[in-house]
């Protein structure tokens, strides 16, 4: 059976940040298209700021399927993930059985074109760097828009992951974080000029 887009729409319902009170659920669906477009435009900014050569769109597909394999594990929180090495590689070979899943899913004239998004390819590591940052850098949003609605609860978070990201020490990344992450403050008047 060709499950593989049916398993996909499965994203919606893999809710993150379990162990945190939430003022807002996020999903993986929702994750997966911010980190999908933040990705997008760090490849866009490395190219336009810094004289990279990144392929925009594959940088964007690879976000957008980057947690894809939660559908089957679920997301393991990042301190229970990283807790030790056993931990860590452990779940490492729990996603790789799940890629394996989801991409078998897919028919048979298919999974080529798909394998390279579930199975990371050594000429894609800048891009995959890429969608790692993105993926801190819609954590950071995620933190900044729950500490708005006055939860605290995601205080320490905040600072941890923008932490995350400065250690990272990607250009892209820092740009970013320049360029867009005042307008997460503003209310929908501030961002449209009272325009809409």
């Amino acid at each position: 059976m060709n499950s593989f887009f049916a398993m996909m729409s499965r994203m919606k319902y893999i809710d993150r940040w379990a162990l945190m009170r939430n003022s807002r659920n996020e999903n993986l669906s929702e994750h997966s298209l911010e980190v999908s477009m933040i990705a997008h435009a760090l490849a866009v900014i490395g190219n336009t700021c810094f004289g990279r050569s990144f392929d925009p769109g594959k940088a964007a597909v690879l976000g957008l399927y980057h947690d894809a394999t939660e559908i089957i594990t679920g997301d393991m929180p990042t301190p229970v993930k990283y807790y030790n090495t056993e931990i860590k590689n452990t779940y490492k070979n729990i996603e790789k059985q799940a890629s394996q899943t989801l991409l078998g899913m897919l028919p048979e004239e298919m999974q080529k074109s798909y394998w390279g998004i579930f199975e990371k390819q050594e000429e894609d590591a800048c891009l995959w760097k890429l969608v790692k940052a993105a993926d801190k850098l819609s954590a950071y949003i995620k933190c900044v828009e729950e500490e708005q609605t006055g939860n605290l609860e995601f205080v320490r978070a905040k600072e941890q992951t923008l932490r995350h990201i400065r250690q990272m020490k990607l250009p892209e990344a820092e740009r970013f974080l320049d360029y867009f992450m005042d307008a997460y403050g503003k209310n929908l008047d501030e961002l449209t000029g009272g325009e809409l």
